[in-house]
Protein backbone atom coordinates (compact mmCIF):
# COMPACT_ATOMS: atom_id res chain seq x y z
CA UNK A 1 0.00 0.00 0.00
CA UNK A 2 1.17 3.81 -1.00
CA UNK A 3 0.49 6.43 1.28
CA UNK A 4 0.82 9.97 -0.55
CA UNK A 5 0.98 12.02 2.51
CA UNK A 6 3.52 13.39 4.31
CA UNK A 7 6.23 10.97 6.06
CA UNK A 8 8.74 11.99 8.41
CA UNK A 9 10.60 8.47 9.25
CA UNK A 10 13.04 7.27 10.79
CA UNK A 11 15.69 4.29 11.67
CA UNK A 12 17.33 4.06 14.44
CA UNK A 13 21.25 2.57 14.24
CA UNK A 14 23.33 2.34 17.94
CA UNK A 15 27.03 3.63 17.04
CA UNK A 16 29.84 4.76 19.39
CA UNK A 17 30.71 8.49 19.48
CA UNK A 18 31.98 10.75 22.63
CA UNK A 19 28.85 11.32 24.92
CA UNK A 20 26.88 14.28 25.22
CA UNK A 21 24.43 13.79 27.95
CA UNK A 22 23.42 10.85 30.44
CA UNK A 23 20.93 8.38 30.89
CA UNK A 24 18.46 9.61 32.96
CA UNK A 25 17.31 7.23 36.41
CA UNK A 26 13.68 8.07 35.76
CA UNK A 27 12.47 10.43 32.58
CA UNK A 28 8.66 11.53 31.45
CA UNK A 29 5.59 11.76 34.20
CA UNK A 30 3.12 9.48 35.04
CA UNK A 31 0.84 8.44 32.41
CA UNK A 32 -3.23 8.01 32.88
CA UNK A 33 -4.46 5.42 30.75
CA UNK A 34 -7.08 6.71 28.22
CA UNK A 35 -7.26 2.98 26.58
CA UNK A 36 -8.59 2.30 23.68
CA UNK A 37 -11.00 4.68 21.83
CA UNK A 38 -11.26 2.13 18.83
CA UNK A 39 -9.23 -1.23 17.92
CA UNK A 40 -8.69 -3.22 14.79
CA UNK A 41 -6.98 -5.94 14.46
CA UNK A 42 -4.05 -5.38 11.67
CA UNK A 43 -1.17 -7.62 13.16
CA UNK A 44 0.31 -9.96 10.60
CA UNK A 45 0.75 -13.44 11.25
CA UNK A 46 3.98 -15.20 10.40
CA UNK A 47 5.66 -15.65 7.04
CA UNK A 48 2.67 -13.20 5.81
CA UNK A 49 5.03 -10.19 4.42
CA UNK A 50 5.74 -8.95 0.82
CA UNK A 51 7.59 -11.69 -1.40
CA UNK A 52 9.72 -8.73 -2.49
CA UNK A 53 11.03 -7.71 0.92
CA UNK A 54 13.84 -8.85 2.98
CA UNK A 55 12.93 -11.55 5.92
CA UNK A 56 15.45 -10.70 8.53
CA UNK A 57 13.36 -9.71 11.45
CA UNK A 58 10.84 -11.66 13.42
CA UNK A 59 8.13 -9.57 13.67
CA UNK A 60 5.82 -11.65 15.97
CA UNK A 61 9.19 -11.36 18.52
CA UNK A 62 9.07 -7.60 17.98
CA UNK A 63 5.47 -7.42 19.44
CA UNK A 64 6.10 -9.91 22.62
CA UNK A 65 9.04 -7.44 23.00
CA UNK A 66 7.06 -4.47 22.72
CA UNK A 67 4.37 -5.50 24.78
CA UNK A 68 6.42 -6.87 27.69
CA UNK A 69 8.31 -3.19 27.93
CA UNK A 70 4.64 -1.77 28.14
CA UNK A 71 3.55 -3.63 30.82
CA UNK A 72 6.49 -2.87 32.52
CA UNK A 73 5.83 -0.89 36.26
CA UNK A 74 8.63 1.40 35.75
CA UNK A 75 8.18 1.74 31.82
CA UNK A 76 8.70 5.57 31.80
CA UNK A 77 11.92 4.73 33.20
CA UNK A 78 13.19 3.88 29.73
CA UNK A 79 10.88 6.11 27.89
CA UNK A 80 13.54 9.29 27.44
CA UNK A 81 14.75 8.50 23.90
CA UNK A 82 11.05 8.22 22.39
CA UNK A 83 10.25 11.10 24.42
CA UNK A 84 12.77 13.13 23.12
CA UNK A 85 12.38 11.96 19.34
CA UNK A 86 8.64 12.37 19.72
CA UNK A 87 9.19 16.03 20.27
CA UNK A 88 11.36 16.78 17.59
CA UNK A 89 9.25 15.33 15.28
CA UNK A 90 6.45 17.08 16.33
CA UNK A 91 8.58 20.47 15.80
CA UNK A 92 9.08 19.11 12.58
CA UNK A 93 5.27 18.91 11.66
CA UNK A 94 5.39 22.82 13.31
CA UNK A 95 7.55 24.18 10.59
CA UNK A 96 5.16 23.03 7.86
CA UNK A 97 2.69 26.00 7.40
CA UNK A 98 -0.86 24.23 7.27
CA UNK A 99 -3.26 22.20 9.28
CA UNK A 100 -3.69 18.55 9.06
CA UNK A 101 -7.57 17.39 8.97
CA UNK A 102 -6.25 13.14 9.30
CA UNK A 103 -2.88 12.69 10.73
CA UNK A 104 -1.11 8.71 11.38
CA UNK A 105 1.66 7.59 13.22
CA UNK A 106 2.95 4.35 12.23
CA UNK A 107 4.23 2.52 15.31
CA UNK A 108 3.21 4.99 17.51
CA UNK A 109 4.24 2.67 20.53
CA UNK A 110 2.51 4.75 24.08
CA UNK A 111 1.97 8.43 21.72
CA UNK A 112 5.36 9.98 22.03
CA UNK A 113 4.40 12.27 19.31
CA UNK A 114 0.87 13.08 19.95
CA UNK A 115 1.20 14.23 22.87
CA UNK A 116 3.50 17.05 21.13
CA UNK A 117 0.70 18.00 18.97
CA UNK A 118 -2.63 20.46 19.38
CA UNK A 119 -5.98 20.75 18.02
CA UNK A 120 -4.78 23.53 15.97
CA UNK A 121 -2.32 21.79 13.85
CA UNK A 122 -3.95 18.03 13.87
CA UNK A 123 -7.45 17.27 13.71
CA UNK A 124 -7.98 13.84 14.23
CA UNK A 125 -4.69 11.38 14.71
CA UNK A 126 -4.67 8.07 14.08
CA UNK A 127 -1.94 5.79 15.97
CA UNK A 128 -1.27 2.16 14.92
CA UNK A 129 0.98 -0.47 16.69
CA UNK A 130 1.98 -3.54 16.92
CA UNK A 131 1.78 -4.25 20.53
CA UNK A 132 -1.73 -3.58 22.25
CA UNK A 133 -0.29 -2.66 25.64
CA UNK A 134 1.76 0.10 24.27
CA UNK A 135 -2.14 1.45 22.80
CA UNK A 136 -3.47 0.95 26.45
CA UNK A 137 -0.92 2.56 28.15
CA UNK A 138 -0.86 5.64 25.67
CA UNK A 139 -0.14 9.01 27.44
CA UNK A 140 -2.58 11.62 27.95
CA UNK A 141 -2.93 14.10 24.88
CA UNK A 142 -4.80 16.69 23.31
CA UNK A 143 -5.91 16.02 20.24
CA UNK A 144 -8.43 13.66 19.26
CA UNK A 145 -6.88 10.14 18.57
CA UNK A 146 -7.90 6.31 17.14
CA UNK A 147 -5.77 4.00 18.49
CA UNK A 148 -5.24 1.15 16.16
CA UNK A 149 -3.81 -2.59 16.70
CA UNK A 150 -1.54 -2.78 13.24
CA UNK A 151 1.78 -4.39 12.26
CA UNK A 152 3.57 -1.40 10.50
CA UNK A 153 4.20 -3.93 7.54
CA UNK A 154 0.83 -4.28 7.03
CA UNK A 155 -1.47 -0.95 7.69
CA UNK A 156 -5.41 -1.07 7.30
CA UNK A 157 -5.85 2.15 5.63
CA UNK A 158 -6.94 2.94 2.51
CA UNK A 159 -4.61 4.89 0.07
CA UNK A 160 -4.23 8.49 0.50
CA UNK A 161 -6.26 8.61 3.80
CA UNK A 162 -4.18 11.08 5.26
CA UNK A 163 -3.00 14.43 4.98
CA UNK A 164 0.54 13.71 7.35
CA UNK A 165 2.21 10.75 8.11
CA UNK A 166 4.43 10.11 11.03
CA UNK A 167 6.46 7.37 12.83
CA UNK A 168 9.12 7.52 15.35
CA UNK A 169 11.81 4.83 16.56
CA UNK A 170 9.62 2.11 15.27
CA UNK A 171 10.38 1.43 11.45
CA UNK A 172 14.16 0.23 11.90
CA UNK A 173 12.41 -3.51 12.81
CA UNK A 174 10.38 -3.44 9.76
CA UNK A 175 11.03 -5.96 7.07
CA UNK A 176 9.73 -4.48 4.49
CA UNK A 177 11.22 -1.33 4.39
CA UNK A 178 12.63 0.85 0.96
CA UNK A 179 15.89 1.91 0.32
CA UNK A 180 17.82 3.00 3.69
CA UNK A 181 16.32 6.47 4.20
CA UNK A 182 19.84 9.02 3.90
CA UNK A 183 18.55 12.54 4.86
CA UNK A 184 20.19 14.92 7.04
CA UNK A 185 20.13 13.10 10.78
CA UNK A 186 19.79 13.81 14.29
CA UNK A 187 22.28 11.91 16.95
CA UNK A 188 21.12 11.60 20.51
CA UNK A 189 24.51 10.54 22.61
CA UNK A 190 24.00 9.38 26.40
CA UNK A 191 26.45 7.98 28.61
CA UNK A 192 25.88 5.17 30.45
CA UNK A 193 27.55 3.36 33.69
CA UNK A 194 28.46 0.15 31.98
CA UNK A 195 27.68 -1.84 28.60
CA UNK A 196 24.98 -4.12 31.02
CA UNK A 197 23.12 -0.67 31.89
CA UNK A 198 22.56 0.12 27.90
CA UNK A 199 21.44 -3.93 27.31
CA UNK A 200 19.01 -2.91 30.29
CA UNK A 201 17.64 0.32 29.08
CA UNK A 202 17.41 -1.45 25.69
CA UNK A 203 15.22 -4.24 26.89
CA UNK A 204 13.45 -1.94 28.59
CA UNK A 205 12.35 0.31 25.35
CA UNK A 206 11.06 -3.24 23.99
CA UNK A 207 14.51 -2.95 21.26
CA UNK A 208 16.15 -6.00 21.77
CA UNK A 209 17.22 -7.88 18.97
CA UNK A 210 14.93 -9.78 16.99
CA UNK A 211 16.50 -10.82 14.20
CA UNK A 212 15.68 -14.33 13.25
CA UNK A 213 19.58 -15.16 12.98
CA UNK A 214 20.23 -13.65 16.45
CA UNK A 215 22.33 -15.91 19.07
CA UNK A 216 19.70 -17.00 21.49
CA UNK A 217 21.95 -17.01 24.66
CA UNK A 218 25.45 -15.06 25.12
CA UNK A 219 28.16 -17.16 27.83
CA UNK A 220 28.32 -14.37 30.90
CA UNK A 221 32.06 -14.85 30.40
CA UNK A 222 31.71 -13.48 26.93
CA UNK A 223 29.26 -10.58 27.83
CA UNK A 224 31.91 -9.57 30.73
CA UNK A 225 34.75 -9.88 28.06
CA UNK A 226 32.61 -7.60 25.60
CA UNK A 227 31.80 -4.97 28.63
CA UNK A 228 35.46 -5.17 29.65
CA UNK A 229 36.97 -4.58 25.98
CA UNK A 230 33.83 -1.83 25.33
CA UNK A 231 35.10 0.13 28.07
CA UNK A 232 38.24 -0.21 27.04
CA UNK A 233 38.42 1.38 24.05
CA UNK A 234 35.56 3.96 24.71
CA UNK A 235 34.83 4.72 28.04
CA UNK A 236 34.64 7.77 29.70
CA UNK A 237 37.57 8.97 32.39
CA UNK A 238 34.66 8.83 35.35
CA UNK A 239 34.05 5.07 34.20
CA UNK A 240 30.71 5.66 32.08
CA UNK A 241 30.39 4.75 28.29
CA UNK A 242 29.01 6.40 25.50
CA UNK A 243 26.63 5.06 22.99
CA UNK A 244 24.56 7.31 20.25
CA UNK A 245 21.13 6.84 18.25
CA UNK A 246 21.51 7.94 15.36
CA UNK A 247 18.08 8.96 13.87
CA UNK A 248 16.99 9.01 10.56
CA UNK A 249 14.86 11.73 8.96
CA UNK A 250 12.59 11.88 5.52
CA UNK A 251 9.70 14.73 5.42
CA UNK A 252 7.02 15.21 2.51
CA UNK A 253 3.31 16.27 2.83
CA UNK A 254 0.23 15.87 0.35
CA UNK A 255 -0.25 19.32 -1.92
CA UNK A 256 -2.68 22.12 -0.36
CA UNK A 257 -4.15 24.88 -1.60
CA UNK A 258 -3.10 27.13 1.10
CA UNK A 259 0.60 26.29 -0.15
CA UNK A 260 2.40 27.58 -3.18
CA UNK A 261 3.10 24.71 -6.01
CA UNK A 262 6.60 23.82 -6.83
CA UNK A 263 7.68 25.47 -10.05
CA UNK A 264 7.81 23.37 -12.76
CA UNK A 265 11.61 21.28 -13.53
CA UNK A 266 13.46 23.38 -16.01
CA UNK A 267 11.83 27.12 -15.48
CA UNK A 268 14.10 28.42 -13.13
CA UNK A 269 15.45 31.87 -14.72
CA UNK A 270 18.43 31.94 -12.61
CA UNK A 271 21.16 28.87 -12.23
CA UNK A 272 22.83 28.19 -8.86
CA UNK A 273 26.20 29.27 -10.16
CA UNK A 274 24.56 32.92 -10.19
CA UNK A 275 24.45 32.84 -6.43
CA UNK A 276 28.02 33.34 -5.80
CA UNK A 277 27.99 36.88 -7.50
CA UNK A 278 25.26 38.19 -4.76
CA UNK A 279 27.60 39.35 -2.36
CA UNK A 280 29.19 41.74 -5.48
CA UNK A 281 25.37 43.07 -6.46
CA UNK A 282 24.89 43.63 -2.81
CA UNK A 283 28.10 45.58 -2.28
CA UNK A 284 27.61 47.71 -5.50
CA UNK A 285 24.12 48.31 -4.67
CA UNK A 286 25.49 49.84 -0.74
CA UNK A 287 28.14 52.03 -2.80
CA UNK A 288 25.33 53.66 -4.85
CA UNK A 289 23.59 54.41 -1.81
Amino acid sequence: MRLQAASPLEMLRLTRFPPQWRRPPAAGVPAKNVGFRKVASGVSSLGSASPRSLNIFDRDLKRKQKNWAARQPERIKFDYLKEEVGSRIADRVYDIARDFPFALDVGCGRGYIAQHLNKETVGKFFQTDIAENALKNALEMEIPTVNVLADEEFLPFRENTFDLVVSSLSLHWVNDLPRALEQDTDEIQVNYPGMFELMEDLQGMGESNCAWHRKALLHRDTMLAAAAVYREMYGNEDGSVPATYQIYYMIGWKYHDSQARPAKRGSATVSFGELRKINDVMSQGKKSQ
